[in-house]
This record gives C-alpha cells, structure tokens and sequence, in this order.
C-alpha cells in the first residue's frame, strides 16, 4: 500500500474534483457538498484549505488564476497537474482493490455485547434495525429517483445499500435467536448478570485472550 503524501481522503474528493475543472476551494467546497460526498467518506470542511495548499506542495494541484468578486476577498483558482491525475488513478485504484480493515461503531459495540443483560441487547438491537430499515427504504426511494444518471455514479450508493441490506438479514437473525432462545450462549450470558459472576468458559476465555 503506498504512502501517500496527502493522506486526507478530503485530497482524494478535491483531485476527483478539480479534474473536471479548475476551482477555488468555496467552488470545490460548494460541489462535494451537492454531491453528497461527506456521506461517501468523513469530511472535516475546516481542513479543506490546508488539504488544497498541501496538494499544492506535492505538485499534485497548481495556481491558474486569481478572481476577484466585488468586495469579497480574492480567490485562487487551482487545477490538476499530471501528477496530480496520476495520484488520483492510483489511489483510487488502491481504494478499490484493495482489501483493508475497517473499525464501524457497531463492531465496536458488538465485540463488547456481554456487557449487556440480553434483554437490553434485544433492545438495543431492534433499536437499530428499525432505523437500518428506514435507511434501507430511503435509500431505495433515492436510487429510484436517479433512474435518469449513469450508474457509473451512483455505484457508491449501489454498494452502501447492499452493505445495509445485508445487516438488516444479519440484525434480524441475531434478533430471531435471542428471541427464540435458540443462541447458544443465552443461558450462560443471562446467569453471568443473575449472579455477577462469568460463567467459567467466559472467564477462561478472557484470560487465555489477555495473554495472545
């Protein structure tokens, strides 16, 4: 994996953006906004004019002009460089090839779960899949509205909507065994909170993990 020497992927959404044309950073700023690209990737929009200056440094966007608009202060418009277009190609490429772990908040609050009695779990859990499914249907409703764009750019929307799709079919099947009483740790989990104490497997378990 290459070390890049603009790492925020805010340079990456600027590059993908000042390749059509050349911008001043409000324009830039104005474009990602419309296109929805803060839910694409986290955005800090205080960092776009330090992120805009360093992809200058690198060579990667260069100064074509200065604009003036009444009394506003002057802007300075930016283009793509070659080297620029070349680091957007290979980032880009890195990006979708290759595979890289991931930290989502709901694998951080699943990997601790016990700490839960299961029927707060099961709350919980409802909680979520009922704004996945809102999201689900949003989502949906807003690929339908899009029938008329190229699919080349709303594939990003395409991939988030499985991804949520197939955590609402995971949601609702750990739901269905804790339900049903069919998850096969429910007994030991629910006598851990009865008595304060972790059943032996579990304790064992945290101790042999402590020591990897």
């Amino acid at each position: 994996m290459a070390v890049r020497k603009v790492a925020n992927l805010l340079a990456l959404a600027v590059l993908a953006t000042v390749v059509q044309r050349p911008m001043h950073p409000y324009e830039i700023a104005s474009m990602l906004r419309a296109r929805g690209k803060d839910d694409d990737m986290e955005i800090k929009w205080g960092s776009l004019y330090t992120v805009v200056r360093n992809l200058a440094k690198h060579g990667f966007v260069e100064v074509v002009d200065h604009e003036r608009d009444g009394a506003r202060p002057e802007r300075t418009i930016y283009r793509i460089t070659a080297a620029g277009l070349d680091e957007l190609r290979d980032w880009t490429r890195e990006l979708v090839a290759t595979l890289q772990p991931e930290h989502p908040r709901f694998k951080a609050g699943l990997s601790v779960l016990s700490i839960l009695r299961p029927d707060e779990a099961v709350e919980a859990l409802r909680s979520r899949l009922a704004g996945l499914e809102a999201a689900v249907a949003r989502q949906r409703t807003a690929l339908a509205r899009y029938a008329d764009v190229p699919r080349l750019f709303l594939v990003e929307d395409e991939y988030e909507l499985a991804v949520r799709e197939a955590e609402v079919t995971w949601v609702r099947g750990l739901l269905a065994e804790l339900t049903d009483e069919t998850f096969p740790d429910l007994v030991s989990w629910r006598r851990w909170h009865e008595t304060g104490t972790p059943p032996a497997e579990f304790a064992e378990l945290a101790e042999r993990g402590s020591t990897e």
